[in-house]
């Protein structure tokens, strides 16, 4: 079902301190950054040796990333896995009897679709389907 890592993504207080850390401490280039109003975030992608770390900043009390942060402070949020039909790995993981996040996909960044398997249901680990864009 799981494909590849799409990202690791980490929780921050401040994206752009965070993205001056990554650059400039840490020598890590950002190669993309974009809002994603369903979920009141900014984002900033870091490829590092071909795996993605996503820094997520909430902008609103209304964003999980923000309680996420004001609740146990910055740091690891989730991981992220590719799968090919996101529908369908859905429905596999209802079957087995996963909680999910959300039982439908979602608009994600680049125009993906993901979905979030419950941490209760992954001992303690929040993870997320990405289902990529068609290739045009």
């Amino acid at each position: 079902m799981f494909n590849a890592v799409d990202h690791i993504a980490i929780a921050v207080e401040d994206l752009d301190k965070a993205i001056e850390l990554y650059q400039k401490t840490l020598g890590f280039k950002v190669t993309h950054r974009e809002h994603i109003e369903g979920y009141d975030v900014d984002i900033a992608t870091i490829e590092v040796g071909g795996t993605a770390i996503e820094l997520l900043e909430g902008k609103s009390d209304r964003s999980a990333i923000r309680r996420f942060v004001q609740t146990r402070g910055p740091g690891l949020h989730h991981i992220a896995f590719v799968v090919e039909d996101i529908e369908k790995s859905l429905q596999t993981l209802r079957s087995q009897g996963v909680k999910l996040i959300d039982e439908v996909a979602r608009p994600g960044k680049e125009n993906s679709r993901v979905a979030f398997i419950h941490p209760k249901s992954t001992q303690g680990v929040l993870y997320e389907l990405v289902e990529l864009p068609p290739r045009g």
